[in-house]
């Protein structure tokens, strides 16, 4: 199934045909007047040089007013190998078209509501016809059962006419045309762009970027410059302080050699304030008891570094090399990789 562009904004198609997949780009002139455009031949030989194959409209009210038009349209500078003309469906549009074909050139019946349409369209040699899925929709009409009719008309008699499905609304209707086997399809670019979405699909990308952070970014690439260190002669005030410019829940006390000896955390100063109180700021580190603090290397992997985080149930670990803290790693840290919930 062919896939069109269905505009004439110059961002949007630029974008568009940057996929690289499309056939072509349908325009119609209600699109040039919503976009303020009054140089329109200037805006469609613009258009011609950006996409592979160019819809445009060739209105006359009658055939030899038509037929004029597209000769018009060519010796302006457009490709008649790369160029669509659409033409509404009548009597008069019929008989533009097959003097057209005629010629070799390619044509679009559009504005198509039925199957009679369809069928003289077809007849007249139309390489596309193109019914209007969503105006019909919007009239209360069965558009569906109209695209499947004018698909089996095609294929019964073997017309060389592609159906088009246009007027495109949602992805439902691109399902749709799928489903029933158009041959042609043309898509506004704010539905075009969303074809690609699904949230699971979305979730499973975010996990393999995850997965691949983790097992190849060591743990220096990702700690702060900021080492927040205190000695065991640091006071307690010393190490709330320390905490709040390095923006940091914790700190690292070290020995006289630069050894870790433990981690002084913010949970342990709130819990020590409240039952001490203010007196608590001049105790020294050396006063408190610490635990085995919990460290990784910093040429460790990440993912090891967020298991033992995950492990010990804390929120920050220190980081050493050569047995002396060179900084630590926060799960505000991981929370900017978006790796928290991981």
């Amino acid at each position: 199934m062919e896939l069109y562009l269905d505009s004439v904004n110059i961002k949007e198609i630029e974008s568009a045909f940057k996929l690289g997949i499309l056939a072509g780009l349908t325009t119609t002139p209600t699109f040039l007047h919503r976009e303020g455009i009054t140089d329109i031949d200037g805006t469609i030989l613009k258009l011609a040089k950006i996409v592979p194959i160019l819809q445009v409209e060739a209105l006359g009210k009658n055939a030899d007013e038509i037929v004029a038009e597209a000769n018009r349209l060519i010796k302006i500078g457009l490709d008649p190998k790369k160029t669509v003309f659409k033409i509404p469906v009548s009597l008069e549009g019929i008989t533009a078209c097959k003097r057209l074909r005629d010629k070799g050139m390619m044509v679009n019946i559009h504005l198509v509501y039925t199957l009679q349409q369809a069928y003289m369209a077809a007849t007249a040699g139309a390489t596309y016809v193109c019914p209007l899925v969503g105006r019909l929709q919007d009239q209360g009409h069965d558009a569906l059962a109209l695209i499947e009719q004018c698909v089996k008309m095609v294929d019964r008699y073997k017309y060389d006419t592609k159906i088009m499905f246009s007027s495109v609304r949602n992805l439902e209707h691109v399902r749709n045309a799928i489903n029933l086997g158009v041959q042609t399809i043309t898509v506004p670019w704010g539905v075009m762009k969303k074809l690609t979405e699904n949230s699971f699909t979305d979730l499973g990308t975010k996990q393999f970027f995850d997965h691949t952070t983790l097992m190849t970014t060591t743990v220096a690439e990702v700690i702060r410059e900021d080492n927040p260190i205190v000695t065991l002669e640091s006071t307690v005030l010393d190490a709330s302080l320390k905490m709040t410019e390095s923006g940091f829940g914790a700190v690292t006390v070290v020995g006289n050699k630069g050894e870790v000896i433990g981690v002084f955390t913010d949970g342990v100063l709130r819990r020590e304030l409240k039952d001490k109180g203010k007196s608590l700021l001049d105790k020294k580190m050396s006063d408190f008891t610490f635990k085995a603090p919990i460290t990784t290397t910093a040429d460790d992997i990440l993912e090891n570094a967020v298991a033992l985080m995950k492990t010990h149930k804390v929120d920050n670990i220190v980081v050493t090399s050569d047995a002396k803290p060179i900084g630590m790693l926060d799960v505000q840290d991981l929370l900017k990789l978006d790796l928290a919930s991981d």
